[in-house]
């Protein structure tokens, strides 16, 4: 659970290579891509450009770099070259890397072409709300802050947060002890300690945070069908903060907001 300073130099050098992954996507036009074709990119991207290892594949039977996960898909979404992107979707990519035996996870949401004013609030709260939490890391500081941060902020945009899925420690496995819920009370829940990392990753429903699972046991969805976002990074506990591990470069600004 508590990393020493040699292994978090290694975890800061995955947290950046994976950083990189969706700086490169950033550049890529989506709209038109199949979800396959963008597991495929990804994949050549941290094997060939990063010579690193893509964590996800193979674990736990699972046989892509990423989960893509469209609309009203809320998380484990399954790469398909007949699932095709297209102009106004909202899609998460979590992808997971692993150099020199550390791990490191991180999501975002992409808005893809014309998408719509709500959809566009939806991800901009999500990605706030996970931000909300990651404020709440310090040495003597409790998960449940964590948590209470992130619902709450949710709950006062309108929507809802998933309950069934959370953030989990990370290192050379890439899910460790504690589990990070997006739901708490100040004041509960394992009180974090200068070298602990950890994942925080908050599902932001647009109606009901009631999902289901489709059948082929990955795919989770919302209830009602309505749109949800999900925003995720790798954090480590400093001595006076935390250190967000897979930070990319245009959240810069994020360091210094009050959001």
């Amino acid at each position: 659970m508590v990393k020493s300073p040699d292994e978090l130099a290694l975890m800061r050098l995955s947290g950046r290579l994976l950083a990189s992954v969706f700086e490169m996507l950033d550049g890529q036009e989506l709209a038109g891509m199949s979800t396959l074709q963008v597991n495929d990119l990804v994949e050549r991207f941290i094997t060939v450009n990063l010579a690193a290892r893509p964590a996800s594949k193979g674990q736990y039977g699972f046989n892509y770099v990423l989960n893509c996960s469209i609309n009203h898909v809320v998380c484990h979404g399954v790469p398909d070259a007949g699932e095709i992107i297209r102009d106004g979707d909202i899609i998460n990519f979590d992808i997971t890397l692993e150099k020199n035996g550390f791990i490191a996870d991180s999501s975002k949401t992409y808005l893809v072409g014309n998408a719509s004013p709500a959809a566009k609030r939806l991800v901009r709260v999500a990605h706030e709300a996970m931000w909300k939490g990651i404020r709440q890391v310090r040495p003597g500081a409790h998960l449940g802050d964590i948590g209470f941060a992130i619902e709450r902020h949710a709950k006062r945009n309108g929507f809802s947060v998933v309950r069934e899925y959370c953030g989990h420690g990370i290192g050379r496995e890439m899910h460790e002890e504690p589990q990070v819920l997006n739901y708490g009370r100040p004041g509960t829940g394992l009180e974090l300690r200068e070298g602990m990392v950890f994942t925080i990753e908050p599902m932001v429903n647009q109606g009901t945070r009631r999902v289901s699972t489709e059948s082929d046991g990955w795919t989770v969805v919302t209830r009602d069908r309505k749109l949800s976002a999900q925003f995720e990074h790798t954090v480590a506990v400093t001595g006076t903060g935390v250190d967000v591990l897979t930070l990319r470069r245009d959240e810069m600004p994020m360091l210094a907001s009050s959001v």
